[in-house]
């Protein structure tokens, strides 16, 4: 599938699931009444939501920052922010976020970082970002504290899946990174899987090419194995990251004046919803996550309200983020690589001169 035919079918898929969602969450509701509702809540809690959901963005920026320096790239925080931004885009309308990694490696690419070490930390930043869900998960599973465990009841199919799905995920990825014959091996099967459907000698042409990137991605690998305090510092990052997010759904609760449950319930909540929906083939975890939030968050905030809530929160968390998202997309279109572009004119200009 071209590139072109490829970002028709994810955006007609995207709106396709949510027109869907749109219709299953307002069917046969009276949107009079929604909308008094609404305007009840505090404008200033959504105004702080979104300040959090810039910072969740941002905060991947840092990572991604700090990993580069420690690496040795020379990278612009600047252009950190752009990453992020484009790697949200690009996650948020493709299934299962498979769409976000390759963007940013396309932008990096342009910058002219390496490409081998961009994928190493674009991994560990992955890694980092589902690991966190996966100790949530488990920590609630085992733990079992209440009354989160007894409020998570109507979703506890959903919240095993979840786990397990980002648990194979994790373990999958952590083989990638770590054990680098299999990486080389894998990518040696595509060359040649390749070769084999379009009868193009890839393993030869590219074959030299792919043992000096293997070096570079064997160096951060090795790295990063012997500096596991890098790891350490990118997970504390993550936690906060994730927390951000998270919370904008207490920010969401407390702008109504409800107060049946306290914000480590909410955000926790919150958080297993994520935990349940996040390797879910849908983009943005499109229509399930709204069913989850209903089945869970009817019980802390009375009927009349549990609609209100979920579409500010949602609103912020996912809308909000996808706007934001893409213009700053666009901008990293306009921005990244753009010296080069002049640079290239300017040869161009006194070469006809």
């Amino acid at each position: 599938m071209s590139g072109v035919k490829k970002n028709i079918f994810n955006g007609a898929f995207l709106l396709l699931v949510l027109l869907i969602t749109l219709y299953s969450v307002f069917h046969g509701e009276n949107l009079s009444e929604l909308l008094i509702y609404l305007k009840q809540g505090d404008f200033r809690y959504w105004l702080l939501g979104a300040v959090f959901v810039v910072g969740f963005i941002e905060s991947e920026s840092v990572i991604i920052y700090y990993m580069m320096k420690v690496l040795g790239e020379n990278v612009k925080l600047t252009h950190c922010f752009l990453y992020s931004f484009v790697g949200f885009f690009f996650s948020l309308i493709t299934p299962s976020a498979t769409g976000g990694q390759p963007a940013q490696l396309y932008f990096m690419k342009k910058d002219k970082l390496s490409l081998p070490t961009s994928t190493m930390v674009l991994l560990i930043v992955t890694i980092t970002y589902k690991l966190v869900l996966v100790v949530l998960g488990l920590v609630v599973m085992i733990l079992r504290p209440e009354p989160v465990w007894r409020l998570l009841k109507p979703i506890y199919g959903w919240c095993y899946l979840g786990i397990f799905l980002n648990v194979v995920c994790v373990f999958g990825m952590l083989i990638l990174v770590f054990h680098l014959t299999l990486a080389s091996n894998i990518v040696l099967f595509c060359l040649r899987l390749f070769d084999r459907i379009f009868k193009k000698d890839m393993e030869k042409k590219y074959g030299g090419r792919l043992e000096r990137a293997m070096e570079k991605y064997r160096y951060a690998a090795e790295f990063f194995y012997k500096n596991i305090k890098v790891i350490v510092n990118v997970f504390l990052i993550t936690c906060v990251q994730r927390f951000l997010l998270f919370a904008v759904t207490y920010l969401v609760y407390r702008s109504f004046s409800l107060n049946l449950a306290g914000a480590g319930v909410v955000i926790t909540l919150q958080g297993m919803i994520s935990v349940a929906v996040d390797m879910l083939p849908l983009p943005g975890g499109l229509g399930i996550s709204e069913k989850l939030f209903k089945d869970i968050f009817l019980q802390i905030c009375t009927k009349k309200y549990t609609l209100p809530v979920m579409i500010v929160s949602r609103g912020l968390s996912f809308y909000v983020q996808l706007g934001i998202s893409a213009v700053m997309t666009v901008v990293a279109y306009l921005r990244i690589g753009s010296a080069d572009k002049i640079l290239s004119l300017k040869r161009l200009y006194f070469r006809k001169k």
